[in-house]
């Protein structure tokens, strides 16, 4: 009876994350995560919570309790980083992360020892990197992605500087450059790689910098209070940034213009977002940047170190066609998985690679609440994520209303999701704001 009331605490949280468009599929592997994560209890009330932040209050009246051990309970999660604490204009506000990019990475961003993080890393690497359920929905669900890629700088100034396109052509936004997130955010904080770490415990961590993946703002300053990150200045981070261009990482980060919450320094072999763009890359699974490399045929000699150094197999080998050298091969690139993160341009001894503009432009959300409403317009559950106060009759009502609408036949999909966005998505947003 005890498993049976345990189990029934743990799916109720399951289906509590699973009403964020970045969820997590059920599983017995789930169930093993959550139940390392949170104690029963704690999965109870958890599962309660609205996806909204929360304040001891708002979560007491919710929970049944008194405010001060609510805030007990908040403030216990916070501690483990499975709650974002943050001040807001009326006291502490508290909020679930989503599992990805959220708790599951910040379980395993500092080295514990009141977790069995051994154990936890192995079922991360069954339930994320081996069974498909967990990051096909993560990743390819939906036009709309969780991250997206920042060109490197460095190759795209060598670009710029080589003439290879117009100035107007080659402009970068500030929003897709790393160096401008790290010097704009108001709190930065680096921890140890989640991918690496996580690997290092199944025996296939590379030898790539971990003390180097970064997270700003709200985020960063919770996890720095507790102990998952340290502080960095700008400083740091520009060198920190410029050690992973030297490691040739790529930097994947928060798929939004304005207050990047995470960014992540990344490797082919071990990173899951790459891992997801080697096996899903036709399905778009990672936003690229806004430009690709260029082969020059004639330069390149076929040494195959832009081959080597992508971190998403888009650069193969093919024969040059020379008829003098008939054993002679020339880089080829796929465009249709290619991040543009110009690593490879970087490792080119001959200069055959530079980056060039793509065809249309890359649309990039404005924020967070911008990103997370597409995402969830796209994956059907928008109205989980407006009218989540379950206790409401008023929100039950139009949680089903939007809920047919989002779950119709996909020609009609198409249309309601036209109307959602352009005619009610403006006052949904106010009033998930408010």
């Amino acid at each position: 009876m005890a498993h049976a009331t345990a189990r029934g605490a743990y799916d109720a949280l399951t289906e509590r994350l699973n009403r964020f468009p970045q969820g997590a599929p059920p599983s017995k592997l789930l169930f093993r995560i959550l139940s390392l994560l949170f104690s029963e209890r704690e999965a109870g009330l958890v599962a309660r919570l609205p996806i909204r932040p929360v304040t001891a209050q708002q979560a007491a009246r919710v929970w049944g309790m008194r405010v001060a051990e609510a805030r007990g309970v908040l403030d216990g999660l916070a501690s483990r980083a499975i709650l974002i604490d943050m001040e807001g204009p009326n006291g502490t506000l508290y909020a679930l992360p989503p599992p990805m990019a959220g708790f599951f990475e910040f379980s395993m961003m500092r080295i514990r020892d009141d977790v069995d993080q051994h154990a936890l890393a192995e079922l991360f690497y069954q339930y994320v990197t081996v069974e498909d359920e967990f990051i096909t929905a993560l990743f390819t669900h939906g036009q709309t992605q969780l991250g997206r890629v920042f060109v490197n700088e460095a190759a795209l100034s060598a670009a710029r500087a080589a003439g290879h396109a117009s100035d107007e052509a080659m402009r970068v936004l500030d929003y897709e450059r790393a160096g401008e997130v790290i010097n704009t955010a108001q709190h930065m904080g680096v921890g140890l790689c989640y991918c690496r770490h996580k690997a290092d415990h199944v025996g296939l961590a590379c030898k790539a910098p971990r003390d180097i993946c970064m997270t700003f703002g709200g985020t960063a300053d919770s996890l720095i209070r507790h102990g998952y990150a340290r502080r960095v200045d700008r400083v740091e981070g520009m060198e920190l940034l410029a050690e992973a261009y030297d490691h040739r990482l790529v930097q994947f980060g928060e798929n939004v213009q304005r207050e990047v919450a995470f960014m992540c320094n990344c490797c082919g072999c071990c990173c899951e977002a790459m891992i997801a763009q080697r096996r899903f890359g036709r399905l778009n699974p990672i936003h690229t940047t806004n430009y690709l490399p260029a082969v020059d045929a004639p330069l390149c000699n076929g040494c195959g170190k832009c081959v080597d150094a992508c971190p998403v197999e888009a650069m193969t080998l093919v024969s040059a066609n020379d008829p003098v050298k008939a054993r002679k091969r020339r880089a080829e690139l796929d465009a249709s998985v290619c991040l543009g993160c110009g690593v490879c341009t970087r490792v080119c001894p001959m200069d055959a690679l530079h980056l060039e503009p793509r065809g249309e432009r890359v649309v990039t959300p404005v924020d967070t609440l911008h990103r997370v409403v597409l995402m969830a317009i796209e994956r059907g559950n928008l109205a989980d994520c407006i009218f989540d106060n379950r206790a409401l009759v008023s929100h039950r009502a139009m949680a089903a209303i939007l809920g047919v609408i989002l779950r119709l036949p996909p020609t009609k999909q198409v249309l309601a999701t036209q109307q959602v966005r352009s005619k009610y998505l403006a006052k949904l947003l106010e009033r998930v704001r408010v």
